[in-house]
């Protein structure tokens, strides 16, 4: 597994573990549309609401992650998680200003299923099992799930974060096609501006 991945996976058990300990740790750090915060664009990604919620955030990041990694590197693959966490973030907090929902979010799949679309670009044929059951290539699946979130984006009651998944996922198909031709994201191309200064 790459040194990523498994790090994001230890930073989001820990913040499990800060939410069950700490009383208010939740509240203050989800993303909160009727008193938002700019730092809950970032810090909801790490929190999430039950450990079912967690669970199946961290194993799609367990299964998904050192692909990616593998793929486009650890600095390209943080970016794109952030990137793509904060894009889901971005489009629910949309969604709330326009009056189709006002709750709290958090989770991680905003950034999962930013690797999820970017996957589906630069590994167009990797195999999948929706549902567990169904075979589909994973470009097919993106298809799919963005067709899922955008109608559950309208639906508030149904407890999902349509919008944030649709976000993430929407960024992600566009990073995946940004590192298609092996360029390199904002960040590396910071990295390397200041190491030829040196």
């Amino acid at each position: 597994m790459g040194k990523v991945t498994l790090t994001l996976l230890g930073v989001i058990v820990v913040a499990f573990l800060l939410q069950i300990a700490i009383p208010g740790f939740t509240q203050m750090f989800y993303l909160n549309p009727g008193n938002l915060q700019i730092w809950q664009f970032v810090t909801s990604i790490f929190l999430h609401g039950g450990i079912t919620h967690i669970l199946f955030n961290a194993y799609a990041l367990f299964l998904f992650g050192p692909i990616l990694e593998q793929r486009v590197g650890g600095r390209n693959f943080l970016s794109i998680f952030f990137i793509g966490g904060i894009a889901g973030n971005l489009l629910y907090w949309a969604s709330a200003l326009i009056g189709i929902t006002n709750s709290p979010a958090l989770g991680a799949s905003g950034a999962i299923y930013a690797i999820f679309g970017a996957l589906a670009i630069l590994v167009p044929h990797l195999q999948l099992y929706i549902f567990g059951v169904i075979p589909m290539n994973i470009r097919h699946a993106a298809i799919m799930w963005i067709a899922l979130e955008f109608l559950g984006s309208f639906n508030p009651a149904s407890g999902i974060a349509s919008a944030a998944h649709l976000g993430g996922l929407v960024m992600g198909l566009a990073l995946g096609k940004y590192f298609e031709g092996g360029a390199h994201s904002p960040v590396e191309q910071y990295y390397w501006r200041r190491k030829r200064q040196y």
